[in-house]
């Protein structure tokens, strides 16, 4: 990708030709093409509703109306095609560049820095592809190395007609992206220091990254301030770009009460030079083209170069050493004076055009300057003392907002994300990192209804790493699972005592003094419960979030293939201990209720059935005094579903042992339940599964973070008719992919514990989507649902890169003609897929299609809403 766009397309249905170079072209309309690369296409292509492929008969740059028109370059429909810089090299093409690069490396770029030329990855090399471009390229540096190892191939043009780009060509280009239809996306404030909007005046729509702002500094609107630090009397216009300019102890002397003055729609930037030299500051308006020449209509902030040299009193012979017109444009005028910062800042308002200076004086200061030029700036910039100050002024920037943190806040910051800037700096980094580490609040100190403990002990963890003491981590994040779990328990009213003491494994027999005397009592109860699909908003249903912030998940129970596939029949019996049985014939006989206690091995086949054994509390019940217990339990589904099995198979344990202790038994009370059931068994799910086997039908669940957390179940009444659709459109296919949730539960909690900024706002989204399907649904819009699973399905990829896999992005990619929408059901990286089909025909369609691909390994199961 050597261009200087962002790019969005689908790759996947694009098809590349082999033992080929490819360019990636997109039509635009002519005035665009103007100030960007064109290809010009052979007539002769391969057509397909997403790309055209044709080989490429030549390369403009800039191109005008009258060399479009002679280069043949308009399409029919009036367009052009523009060169996005992506390139693809396949196959032989592939292996000749490969080879050409290992062999003339190190001598190409030796004998480029000698000769002081360039060779450029966005013409050059495409240029070799080209034979109409063969004798441009072969008066280039380097240009006949280039046609000879790679000029015996041509380049196609790989036209993708859905393909849209930000082309970031210009400063007045990039303004345009941060402020224009795109600005509800924009981050205006990040890793910067702003004072007190009573010191200083900046616009809320002033963009500023990275910067340090002082007090007494102005700022106007839609601007751009970054790598900066900014401070005495200072203005900024609006529309302006500032970049790389550190102003302390720059004193500046003018005849009124500001130092220094941006005009509206100009740009400022700091370059440092090679070797001695120090520092340049850099200036011109916002429209202004380097190279466009004087007598052409080419400026100078903004104004044409006669006026500006007519104001200021310069002489041409004062700019540019040619006579050649074609010489004297802003890209070779020695404008830009080499002296203090102060000083370099006082010229560039005068050449700027303020009339608060003095310009005799100013003239003299100027003319007896050392001055450099764009195009000597060019070859001079110091690149390694550019990457080295950003560096060490971000890790500036970092330790000082996590210092104040530490200081003054509630941690509410990415410490990792900070550490990870504070260690880009020299060898200091490391010894910030362990400051940080001894300021950290102690999570005992804290109240945990401010600041979760979970959260304290993750600061802690983070800064560990960053201080390169692993060992010290990895014994410290068992502490935050534990306290993930505590403070779950404590949401949910009335278990949080049971938990506490199983977590340290308090063994309690029920006394039977303390009871009168029970005969033996037969009870029996059986729970058969329906599993889940979801549609959207999982994540928002897990803690530690969904006690912290409000979730809301839209799900579904369904039968498979006619009947309950999940259950547990549970049983007293005359003889003491608990005796458990499986679907897979495990089994296992405890003689002592009251030995089990947690942390459980993950290994354990019964780790499930002891937890529920834990959280229900009938280890401590009367129940136990005279009987045992035998449960045998079955889930008639695939291991990893991604159905919510385990949550709901824990839900009908738990129902069951409720109902032989004659306790509360209610959905809202189970399901609560089983939440900490998770956090014992290490898993650590939310509740959105056992909602979903437990209230039947469709329904939009909310949480309310409190103590006790609250459950909001409401049933979609949906029309027969939307059902009847459901039910026709939406297969429900297991791809044979296996993955357990908990292994990616942990990476997610660990970024929101560390308050990832990205996934906070995935998530927040995802609980915004369910509510969206929960109209769509009272509005029997099922189109709508597809496009909620295709978001949906986006915004998990982001939250975990590893939900999906080759073979599933097969299936979806094999699907997506028949489809409105599809998305793995659960935590993604395996079990089933949802694949919602555009109407019932093309459901019909896409199933027969599936069973007879030889390709796909799936089974397409039979269900029905409960």
């Amino acid at each position: 990708m050597t261009g200087d766009v962002l790019p969005i397309f689908d790759a996947s249905t694009i098809v590349l030709p082999d033992d080929a170079s490819c360019i990636i072209t997109v039509p635009i309309t002519l005035d665009i093409a103007s100030n960007h690369g064109v290809v010009v296409a052979s007539k002769n292509r391969v057509l397909d509703e997403n790309y055209s492929l044709c080989m490429v008969d030549n390369l403009l740059q800039k191109p005008s109306m009258e060399e479009l028109i002679e280069s043949q370059a308009i399409l029919h429909d009036g367009r052009t095609l523009l060169d996005t810089g992506i390139i693809a090299v396949r196959g032989k093409a592939w292996v000749e560049l490969a080879m050409f690069a290992y062999s003339w490396c190190h001598v190409m770029i030796q004998e480029l820095l000698e000769s002081r030329n360039e060779m450029s990855l966005y013409e050059d090399l495409a240029a070799a592809w080209v034979p109409a471009k063969h004798e441009w390229l072969k008066r280039r540096p380097l240009g006949k190395e280039l046609v000879n190892a790679l000029g015996g191939r041509r380049i196609f043009s790989c036209c993708a007609y859905g393909l849209s780009f930000l082309h970031f060509g210009s400063s007045s280009e990039v303004l345009d992206h941060l402020n224009g239809i795109y600005s509800g996306l924009v981050c205006r404030r990040h890793l910067c220091y702003v004072p007190d909007t009573t010191v200083c005046d900046i616009a809320p729509s002033a963009v500023i990254l990275s910067s340090r702002i002082s007090p007494g500094v102005s700022i106007r609107e839609q601007s751009l301030v970054y790598d900066s630090s900014l401070s005495g009397r200072i203005q900024i216009g609006s529309q302006s770009i500032v970049v790389g300019v550190h102003t302390e102890g720059a004193c500046i002397e003018t005849q009124n009460k500001i130092g220094f003055v941006l005009p509206d729609r100009h740009c400022l930037w700091e370059v440092p030079l090679l070797g001695c030299m120090g520092t340049v500051i850099v200036y011109c308006g916002l429209q202004d083209n380097p190279k466009m020449y004087a007598e052409n209509g080419g400026t100078f902030c903004g104004k044409p170069w006669r006026k500006v040299l007519l104001d200021l009193g310069i002489q041409e012979i004062d700019l540019w050493s040619s006579l050649d017109a074609r010489d004297k444009c802003l890209w070779t005028a020695r404008i830009f004076p080499l002296l203090l910062p102060s000083k370099m800042l006082s010229l560039g308002m005068w050449l700027m055009g303020s009339g608060s200076l003095d310009c005799k004086e100013m003239l003299s200061m100027w003319k007896s300057s050392r001055r450099v030029s764009l195009d000597e700036l060019h070859h001079s910039i110091d690149y390694p003392r550019i990457c080295e100050s950003a560096r060490n002024h971000h890790a500036d920037l970092a330790s000082g907002i996590a210092k104040a943190c530490m200081a003054n806040g509630l941690l509410g910051r990415d410490i990792s994300e900070l550490c990870a800037e504070i260690l880009q700096r020299d060898n200091s980094g490391s010894e910030v990192c362990k400051e940080l580490l001894s300021l950290c609040p102690t999570p005992e100190a804290q109240n945990p209804g401010v600041l979760p403990r979970s959260r304290a002990y993750q600061v802690q963890v983070d800064l560990l790493r960053a201080c390169r003491d692993e060992l010290a981590a990895c014994a410290l994040e068992r502490e935050v699972w534990a306290a993930v779990a505590n403070e779950t328990a404590s949401a949910v009213e009335g278990i949080q005592d049971s938990i506490s003491n199983s977590s340290v494994g308090t063994n309690c027999k029920p006394d039977s003094s303390t009871y009168d005397s029970i005969s033996f009592q037969s009870r029996t109860a059986v729970i058969e419960l329906p599993v889940r699909v979801d549609f959207v908003g999982g994540w928002s249903d897990t803690p530690p979030w969904s006690l912290e912030r409000p979730g809301c998940v839209l799900n579904m129970a369904i039968k498979l293939e006619g009947s309950l596939p999940i259950g547990a029949e549970i049983e007293t019996t005359e003889h003491p201990g608990i005796l458990i049985l499986d679907d897979a014939k495990n089994q296992l006989y405890i003689s002592d209720p009251s030995s089990i206690s947690g942390p459980f091995d993950k290994d354990d086949p019964f780790r499930l059935v002891k937890s529920a054994f834990l959280v229900s509390g009938i280890v401590h019940h009367k129940i136990l005094v005279d009987s045992g217990i035998r449960i045998r339990t079955w889930a008639d589904v695939p291991r990893g579903s991604g159905l919510g099995t385990s949550s709901i198979l824990a839900a009908a344990i738990v129902k069951g042992l409720l109902s032989l202790m004659r306790e509360d038994e209610s959905n809202e009370n189970v399901a609560r339940i089983v939440l900490v059931l998770e956090q014992v068994m290490g898993t650590g799910g939310g509740w959105q599964d056992q909602i979903g086997g437990l209230y039947p039908g469709i329904k939009c669940t909310n949480s309310f973070p409190g103590q006790p957390l609250r459950l909001q179940v409401i049933p979609i009444v949906a029309s027969p008719q939307v059902v009847q659709q459901l039910e026709q459109r939406l297969l429900v296919v297991f791809t044979g992919q296996v993955r357990l949730a908990n292994q990616v539960l942990q990476k997610v909690v660990r970024r929101y514990l560390r308050r990832d900024n990205m996934l906070i706002s995935s998530i927040e989204r995802l609980a915004a989507l369910a509510k969206i399907g929960r109209e769509a649904l009272m509005n029997d819009d099922i189109d709508e649902i597809g496009n909620i699973m295709l978001e949906a399905w986006m915004l998990h990829q982001e939250l975990d890169p590893y939900c999906s896999n080759e073979f599933v992005d097969k299936l979806f990619a094999f699907a997506d003609p028949y489809c409105s929408g599809y998305k793995l059901v659960g935590a993604g990286g395996g079990g089933f897929a949802l694949l919602l089909a555009k109407d019932h025909c093309c459901a019909q369609q896409l199933r027969r299609a599936i069973e007879d691909s030889p390709d796909l390994d799936v089974k397409i199961y039979n269900w029905s809403t409960f």
